[in-house]
């Protein structure tokens, strides 16, 4: 008796646990973290520190009365996914796509890190195919669209319409100005070839030992956006965990405050602060 009331009892906690981590993402991504151990994949650091802070040495220091503190290289997670899709009714695309696991967006040009804009707040609506149908043609026009050009480019029901609309709004995804209905995003960037162009060969190389940020996303939530926002035909391959290199270079002013400024380690350029609000 004791025995089944011990396994009902353990039972119930692994259900309980089970259900946890897959109604709050971000638990799972802790306890994942907590888990891995030992060597982790990482894109090739092609830039050191030294390098960063000797070349833009004008732009970091304003005079001698500034100093660089000792930098420190993070590692922030990735997801690769090998990926097909289709062009047209004639070709099928084929590549991979570097997905940041940290603001939910994919990057478009390796040689520039620029990035999509949207996907980060997507992901936190869990929105869906059918949504994802009117976001898009929204910004195939630029971002803001009238009911009927909705209503022409989708062949709906007007109540099904009526209900996709609602549900954009009510996750704030779009909002109405005036007869219109916009992409409720500075500056969206919705509509791109699921593909990042990758202008040199990405090279992964195992790491240890080294501060690794936490994940804001996990890859069952960006393969699910993936396929709402891409379509039928889009197709993951093969997916594969990574992080990317960065640089932390600090300066201490002469009043004593420290300002930080972060480098991507595989093409030199600086990051976005706003990218690291923690």
């Amino acid at each position: 008796m004791r025995l089944l009331i011990m396994l009902l009892i353990l039972g119930g906690m692994g259900y309980g646990g089970w259900q946890l981590v897959n109604t709050h993402p971000e638990i799972k991504n802790q306890v994942v973290e907590l888990i891995e151990s030992g060597s982790f994949p990482t894109l090739e650091v092609r830039y050191t520190a030294e390098q960063i802070m000797q070349t833009h040495q004008k732009e970091l220091l304003n005079d001698n009365r500034h100093q660089f503190l000792e930098p420190i290289l993070k590692f922030y997670p990735y997801l690769l996914l090998e990926v097909k899709y289709n062009i047209s009714d004639k070709q099928t695309g084929e590549g991979v796509i570097l997905w940041d696991l940290t603001d939910g967006e994919m990057v478009i040009d390796t040689r520039n890190w620029d990035k999509t804009h949207g996907f980060g707040d997507c992901i936190k609506a869990s929105t869906k195919k059918h949504e994802f149908k009117i976001l898009n043609i929204l910004a195939r026009n630029g971002g803001i669209s009238d009911r009927d050009t909705l209503s022409k480019a989708l062949h709906v029901e007007n109540e099904v319409l009526d209900g996709w609309i609602d549900a954009c709004r009510k996750k704030k995804l779009i909002v109405q100005a005036g007869n219109r209905y916009r992409l409720h995003l500075q500056n969206p960037k919705l509509r791109v070839v699921p593909e990042t162009r990758i202008m040199e060969k990405l090279v992964t190389k195992p790491y240890k030992n080294a501060i690794r940020a936490s994940r804001r996303f996990s890859a069952s939530q960006i393969e699910k956006i993936t396929q709402s926002a891409f379509g039928d035909d889009f197709f993951i391959r093969h997916r594969e965990d990574l992080y990317l290199p960065v640089h932390s270079i600090a300066v201490e002013n002469p009043d004593g405050s420290i300002h930080t400024t972060h480098w991507n380690a595989l093409n030199g350029q600086r990051l976005s602060q706003t990218y690291f609000i923690n």
